[in-house]
């Protein structure tokens, strides 16, 4: 098992173009891993982290509904924001500059095949991560991603998560909201659920800004300790 993972910081980049780039990171492991069992091998395969921030966009999973998008074409255009229905699971969610995308695309082979496990193990990440700040990070019982005062009329996501698995590799991942324009979610029913609000790390603390870079070490840190890697 290779637990070697590497990380790129792929700072602003468009969303297709880096959806594209994910697909072909994940093409090449699934590709090792068809050339192993083919030759009898063992060869180990590869892992990848990415960081990037995206252009403002909405992106729909493939089990969710257009209908969580509550602005048309000419209303994207006036937000200078994109939309793409793409392939990983959730419904619809938003990225756009202040937050943090991190996509794990990892042979879980490497590490344990069990995507619940995967999923929450995603969460501990952030969890911890936001712990580092005095705020206590929840999950929220049938709803992926971390929420801050869950079981509260206050509920309020602060982190999206959407992944795809196929031959136990991933792609996509997570989105933390750090110094998010909290705006343009009032675009969207955000993941399809109503009635609760999104956050930001900025919002919460109280402060302008955040230091990206400080929280991007910190998510590291843990994910590192969480799936016993070496980054």
């Amino acid at each position: 098992m290779n637990k070697q993972v590497i990380v790129k910081d792929l700072g602003n980049k468009d969303y297709k173009e880096t959806w594209d780039y994910q697909e072909s990171l994940f093409e090449e492991i699934v590709a090792q891993k068809t050339n192993n069992k083919a030759n009898g091998t063992t060869l180990p395969t590869t892992n990848y982290f990415l960081f990037v921030e995206h252009p403002h966009v909405y992106t729909l999973g493939k089990s969710g509904h257009i209908e969580n998008l509550l602005i048309d074409e000419e209303g994207l255009k006036n937000k200078g924001a994109t939309f793409y229905k793409i392939n990983r699971g959730g419904d619809i969610t938003y990225h756009g500059p202040g937050q943090i995308v991190g996509y794990p695309i990892l042979d879980l082979e490497n590490f344990f095949t069990d995507i619940h496990k995967y999923l929450r193990s995603l969460e501990e990440v952030i969890i911890r991560t936001l712990s580092d700040y005095g705020l206590k990070g929840e999950r929220s019982e049938g709803e992926t991603g971390v929420w801050l005062d869950v079981g509260t009329p206050f509920a309020r996501k602060i982190c999206a998560m959407g992944v795809r698995c196929s031959r136990w590799v991933t792609m996509h991942g997570f989105a933390l909201n750090v110094n998010t324009d909290l705006g343009y979610f009032d675009n969207i029913i955000p993941c399809g659920i109503r009635g609760k609000a999104v956050t930001s790390l900025n919002v919460e603390l109280a402060k302008d800004k955040v230091d990206t870079q400080e929280v991007k070490q910190r998510i590291l840190t843990h994910f590192k300790e969480i799936f016993e890697a070496t980054l």
